[in-house]
């Protein structure tokens, strides 16, 4: 079955259309005259800034033309993630989506139901003739998964409403009102190299597949496997039982994604081949063990790989993996009062050695600067032996839980469903945290249909749970005033 053919039509019609482009975070040019083309196409008012943010402005309809604008936002950015084994080519593919029952999952790859699905209700209701609604002022913003650079540009007289829904969640009986802040924190260094008789030393290539993986913020309290944490892991108990020295390692694209697979290459005397294999086998059957309730699938393997015998310095090699294990990875702190909200956490998200230099990075978040600041200190302490810096900081957004809108949505929502609905904050970010800076006294809140496994190849977006999520904002479009 086409998702073109499901309900409501025009939601999944345009989600359609905007997933056979490629939309990769701080690549959006396609997206952003898609969506030009797509405003004008209807004659209503459409501007672009300087960064690639579309606004477009639909008056309100008859008996609302005068009400209070309100702003609908979503982020036209996708996480591009796929299967270790997947030739997909992101830069000009689609995404290949198909119906499983309830659901709407993408073979091999992400299924940016994050955030297009919010992109395509947006776009459904500008492009419908029968919805009562307020005059609208549509917000899609770029760059939101790396760094909300789109949020960040907007300037205090681009918008004017005096609501905003922004409809980037993914629990379809939650509203959101606040989110935590975050920082990049980027570990840059440089190693000597020393390049070993090939005549004595055999390279093998270490794999790591099979990894849960998953969002960065949404599932960090999960204590999945990390990618760089299960490599770190296992090259320590080699480097300890076998003297085997490391040429290279890669693991993780994004710092918002608990990494999934990986790789490292090390430097095994071939007279220790057989105590590798050994030790080898060991410690992957001990991380299997350690893992399998969160990652049932994990594998580890080795095979014989072909490149320089040029190494790290034995220093460095072991400089580097033990900061790894002592870094803070995960829950950091819970949030007092609020059940299982976490306040703080580290995602050790990317970590690229190679050919004299190596790469890590981390996505810190916290809803508390003051910890932020705290951890990423600690971060910093981990690789004192390297250049550390934080890059792109945003705000968290701090909740307003007796504002109109939140109340309005909460009614909405207990007409439609017979139920209170859970209204809470996230540790995600939002781009609600840096616009409620630029716009203090507009009122936001934030909701969504069912998406599980965002920034994952298990990506999945449930065809019920959209339909909810649309009914939700439809009627609080026609009640708003």
């Amino acid at each position: 079955m086409s998702i073109t053919n499901l309900e409501p039509k025009t939601i999944w019609q345009h989600f359609d259309a905007i997933n056979a482009i490629p939309r990769a975070s701080t690549k959006e040019e396609e997206i952003t005259q898609f969506m030009i083309a797509f405003g004008k196409s209807l004659n209503l008012e459409t501007t672009v800034d300087d960064i690639g943010n579309v606004i477009i402005n639909k008056p309100g309809t008859k008996g609302k033309e005068n009400n209070r604008t309100v702003v609908l936002q979503g982020h036209t950015d996708m996480v591009h993630q796929k299967e270790p084994n997947s030739n997909f080519n992101f830069d000009t593919q689609g995404i290949k989506m198909f119906v499983d029952g309830d659901w709407v999952k993408a073979k091999e790859t992400t299924l940016g139901a994050d955030n297009g699905i919010g992109v395509a209700a947006i776009m459904a209701v500008l492009s419908s003739n029968d919805l009562e609604h307020p005059p609208i002022e549509a917000l899609f913003t770029v760059d939101e998964e790396m760094g909300m650079t789109g949020a960040m540009a907007l300037t205090k007289k681009q918008l004017k409403g005096s609501f905003l829904l922004n409809l980037d969640s993914e629990e379809d009986d939650m509203i959101t009102i606040g989110c935590a802040g975050g920082v990049d924190v980027m570990i840059d260094g440089s190693y000597d190299t020393e390049l070993l008789d090939a005549k004595k030393y055999s390279l093998f290539q270490i794999k790591l597949s099979g990894l849960t993986g998953g969002h960065s913020g949404v599932e960090i309290h999960l204590n999945q496997a990390n990618g760089i944490i299960v490599l770190a892991e296992c090259l320590d108990d080699l480097f300890s039982k076998t003297g085997c020295r490391l040429h290279s390692v890669n693991v993780g694209t994004l710092t918002n994604v608990i990494p999934r697979n990986g790789w490292a290459i090390v430097a095994v005397e071939k007279d220790k081949r057989d105590v590798f294999s050994q030790a080898f086998a060991a410690i992957a059957e001990k991380l299997k063990n350690k893992y399998h309730a969160t990652d049932a699938d994990l594998k580890l393997e080795f095979s014989k790989t072909e490149s320089t015998t040029a190494v790290l310095d034995v220093q460095t090699q072991n400089q580097l993996v033990k900061a790894i294990l002592v870094t803070p990875n995960g829950v950091y702190s819970m949030t007092e009062g609020i059940a299982d909200l976490v306040q703080t956490s580290n995602n050790i998200a990317i970590l690229h050695i190679g050919e004299g230099r190596f790469h890590a990075a981390c996505h810190t978040r916290s809803s508390v600067d003051s910890e932020r600041d705290e951890l990423a200190g600690k971060i910093k302490d981990c690789f004192s032996f390297a250049e550390v810096k934080e890059v792109g900081p945003y705000p968290g957004w701090e909740p307003r839980p007796n504002s109109e809108l939140l109340s309005l949505t909460m009614k909405c929502y207990e007409e439609l469903n017979g139920e209170i609905p859970i209204v809470k904050s996230i540790h995600a970010g939002l781009e609600c945290g840096i616009l409620s800076g630029t716009y203090p006294n507009m009122q936001m809140v934030s909701f969504g249909p069912n998406i599980f496994g965002a920034h994952s190849p298990e990506e999945r977006l449930q065809i019920s749970s959209t339909q909810k999520f649309w009914k939700l904002l439809t009627k609080l479009l026609k009640q708003l005033e």
